[in-house]
């Protein structure tokens, strides 16, 4: 029973890794949810972050992320806000995974840190354009059901992979690992995902444009 109450040793060498490994892909997916939930998991004693990273326990960081988590949870489930939040947010979930990873890192020498860092935001960015790819593959339905499902489902996958993560880091860096080996075997469609993506964004601001010009 004590051992429950235990608080848990700052992540170091595989452990780290491991547990980069998911935070970053989290990221990728949802990178509001992931900053809240480590949190909240650090606050309720279940992760002990380094203290380069100790600004994410703030409330204030928690409430934030919180809030946006929320409308991100809403708006993507509505079709043309969906299109512009996951493109607006290729330039958001990859940074964020990268400043992450950089400030966990402190304790390596710098072209490691750097190393890591690009790795890092690597994982992010395949995990943000494979979701990106399931998305496409379901929009062409013409029910909406789908879609709302599989954006819950995204959000589900968050929240539990950053708490098991911090159960079982290295069976939660495998289920990353498996997904992202398969994202990496479906390459072209992500690519080519990821392509349309921008392009139908592209034209759904020039019509949006052009109403309002007309109006």
């Amino acid at each position: 029973m004590l051992a429950d109450f235990i608080i848990p040793a700052i992540p170091t060498g595989t452990e780290l890794t491991a547990l980069l490994v998911v935070i970053c892909f989290s990221a990728g997916l949802n990178i509001y949810a992931t900053v809240a939930m480590l949190g909240l998991l650090a606050r309720g004693h279940f992760l002990t972050l380094p203290a380069s990273l100790h600004l994410l326990m703030s409330w204030y960081v928690v409430g934030i992320c919180t809030a946006l988590f929320a409308i991100e949870f809403i708006g993507e489930k509505i079709p043309v806000f969906d299109l512009l939040w996951n493109a607006m947010h290729t330039f958001v979930r990859v940074p964020a995974a990268a400043l992450l990873t950089y400030a966990a890192t402190a304790q390596l020498p710098e072209w490691e840190r750097l190393a890591a860092t690009f790795v890092g935001a690597s994982i992010a960015l395949a995990a943000h354009a494979g979701k990106v790819a399931a998305r496409a593959t379901v929009t062409a339905s013409p029910e909406p059901f789908s879609n709302i499902a599989l954006s819950a489902g995204e959000d589900a996958a968050v929240v539990f992979l950053t708490w098991f993560a911090t159960r079982h880091v290295y069976a939660a860096a495998a289920i990353v690992l498996m997904v992202l080996a398969i994202i990496v075997v479906a390459i072209r469609a992500v690519i080519r995902a990821m392509r349309y993506l921008f392009r139908d964004t592209e034209r759904t601001l020039a019509d949006t444009a052009k109403r309002a010009a007309a109006e």
